[in-house]
């Protein structure tokens, strides 16, 4: 039911030192590097994402900062449903500094109840022998026709944050969950999606949208269907990326807005 993963980055953001060990900066987001989610409620089927910084790791002096983490999810009653043991995880900050950028994931069962869950996620400094735990809530809503697993990646699979250069190209990555399946085609879904990029001024780039549909998928996709969208990016802007999908079968709707930031290499 649960599948969860720990990531990290080498990447050092900032050059503040500190002797404490510090979970900071904590924040759900659209995937890994996406943008901050201002909500904490989510479909069965859908992915969370939690950010944050490690600060006061110790640092040699080329910069390698050694640490463990470990996550375990706990429903609404104190009772683990998953732990993933402690990995032994390293980086190195060639920026210099004791911060790394780093990203817990649960992703959610399509047969996951109903509820308030908890993700721990425990840090600790493999030299200098700190711990440090982090926790963050969540709820997991009653079913319903919506988005899930939304984020952006780049070509090559790696996760892309909402802010490009023109010239690349970013897929958008999402999943529907909550169809229903049409009994005159045997149990088969009916699903329309399209997705509009809006300027600035809010009046859509292109004068028609960017669609999809899936009404004929295997057994595996009967309770979720993955689907994407390609944009090609010609210029600068601030700009939202508007989806939206129609389950044919039960007349719902749902819609969902990304922001999406184009700016020149400097």
């Amino acid at each position: 039911m649960w599948v969860t993963l720990a990531l990290a980055t080498a990447l050092n953001l900032t050059p503040a030192q500190s002797s404490t060990l510090q979970l900071k900066n904590d924040r759900a987001t659209y995937g890994i590097l996406g943008a901050e989610r201002k909500d904490s409620k989510i479909l069965a089927g859908d992915l969370y994402v939690v950010a944050f910084d490690i600060e006061g790791l110790k640092a040699r002096e080329d910069g390698q900062v050694m640490y463990h983490m470990s996550i375990e999810l706990l429903n609404q009653q104190g009772k683990s449903q998953f732990k993933q043991d402690s990995q032994d995880l390293e980086a190195f900050n060639v920026l210099g500094g004791n911060r790394v950028p780093a990203f817990a994931l649960v992703q959610v069962g399509t047969d996951t109840p109903e509820g308030e869950y908890t993700l721990k996620v425990t840090v600790k400094d493999r030299a200098a022998d700190k711990t440090e735990v982090l926790t963050r809530k969540f709820e997991v809503v009653p079913r319903k026709f919506g988005f899930v697993q939304l984020g952006m990646i780049y070509e090559g699979g790696q996760p892309a944050p909402p802010l490009a250069v023109p010239g690349q190209t970013l897929v958008v990555n999402f999943a529907v969950v909550g169809f229903d399946l049409d009994k005159a085609r045997k149990d088969q879904p009916n699903i329309e999606t399209s997705l509009r990029v809006l300027d600035e001024n809010g009046k859509p780039t292109l004068s028609k949208p960017l669609t999809g549909s899936a009404s004929e998928v295997g057994p595996e996709l009967k309770k979720i269907i993955p689907m994407q969208f390609i944009l090609q990016l010609n210029r600068t802007g601030k700009f939202k990326v508007e989806l939206k999908a129609t389950d044919k079968v039960s007349g719902k709707t749902a819609e969902q807005i990304l922001d999406l930031n184009v700016v020149e290499p400097k």
